[in-house]
């Protein structure tokens, strides 16, 4: 029997995988000005913008909508 796909697109997609693509794609420059958070704009690494989002849930809200709304362009 077959499990039913997730329609949630963050399904299997963990924080870290979440902030390397968007790092890979927009930079640390842009992603400070899309969400304006310390982490992306003050010697922003992507280890320690991990801590900070694991432990700030509006500020991985946010990077989690950024994500959804960016997947069509990383194809």
């Amino acid at each position: 029997m077959e499990k039913p796909q997730s329609n949630d697109p963050l399904h299997g997609k963990t924080l870290k995988v979440i902030v390397e693509k968007l790092v890979e794609y927009y930079g640390f420059d842009t992603l400070a000005q899309l969400i304006p958070i310390r982490c992306f704009s003050h010697n922003p690494t992507v280890k320690s913008s991990l801590t900070f989002l694991r432990k700030t849930d509006w500020a991985r809200k946010k990077v989690e909508e950024l994500y959804v709304r960016s997947m069509p362009r990383f194809d």
